[in-house]
């Protein structure tokens, strides 16, 4: 077991976004010996729950890679599971409150804001990363990491990362046509879950009256938790077309070199201050 020291146990990092990537940057910085808590939202609409630590908003706990995360539904909570070091904290109130109570060493954005307007992280900590398309190094955060296949992990002090441009990665010859998008705003129902096998056509979920169809032969790889209100647009299921060997659980290479390059970011800056 890792024992961290003393100066390392004295630091408290906030990472907001539960989903893969956001979970495999916590975990990541958790085994390395810092204090960990996620941010995000009472409802989040994560679609790899097998890879991410988001049903511990729901059931008050999860496990990802053999490290624990739990539901802190209050500061002094957050203030317990941070003090006790045995799992990473999950906080899912108002980021403003979170920083002022625990006031964070390093801020990681993680959330991988596809489709909207980056946000200015600048002030929330003593060093903040942003990650994800469109961040500039000195603006939205002090360091940002390229999330894009070209130059993943790159960490940048000095520049910017890669629009948002290009289709999803091909896994068995399937990019975007393994993926359902919600048609209309409202609340995500399914019976489905997390590892099953779909044929093509099948029924996965609904909203409304509108009922969401396995795009293709597969494994439910991302499927978002039942009862979720989502946003028109928003990606609600993924399919592995893999029926041997899909990739379901467990962090996955993207969001693991990711997190690579998050805690290069740290120890660079603490070494150089």
């Amino acid at each position: 077991m890792f024992w961290p020291t003393v100066e390392l146990a004295a630091m408290v990092i906030v990472v907001r976004g539960i989903g893969d990537v956001g979970s495999a940057v916590a975990h990541r910085l958790f085994t390395a010996g810092y204090r960990v808590v996620i941010n995000d939202g009472p409802t989040p609409m994560t679609t790899r729950r097998g890879m991410s630590f988001a049903d511990a908003v729901f059931d008050g706990h999860a496990i990802l890679d053999r490290v624990h995360a739990v539901r802190a539904h209050d500061l002094v909570r957050v203030r317990e599971a941070l003090g006790a070091g045995r799992a990473i904290a999950v906080y899912v109130r108002d980021i403003g409150s979170l920083v002022a109570g625990v006031c964070p060493t390093v801020l990681v954005d993680a959330r991988i804001q596809k489709h909207s307007r980056p946000e200015v992280q600048h002030g929330l900590a003593p060093l903040t990363i942003g990650v994800g398309p469109d961040l500039v190094a000195g603006r939205h955060a002090d360091v940002v990491i390229e999330t894009s296949w070209h130059g993943l992990g790159e960490v940048i002090t000095h520049g910017k990362t890669r629009p948002l441009s290009g289709e999803p990665r091909e896994i068995a010859g399937h990019g975007r046509d393994r993926y359902v998008y919600a048609p209309i705003d409202g609340v995500f129902r399914t019976k489905a879950r997390i590892g099953d096998t779909v044929r093509r056509g099948q029924e996965v979920a609904a909203i409304s009256s509108l009922v969401l169809v396995a795009p293709l032969d597969g494994v439910l790889r991302g499927l978002t938790r039942d009862g979720v209100p989502v946003a028109g647009g928003a990606k609600v299921v993924e399919v592995d077309p893999r029926i041997d060997g899909p990739e379901i659980y467990g962090i996955g290479e993207r969001p693991r070199l990711i997190a690579e390059s998050v805690l290069v970011a740290i120890r660079e800056h603490r070494r150089s201050g």
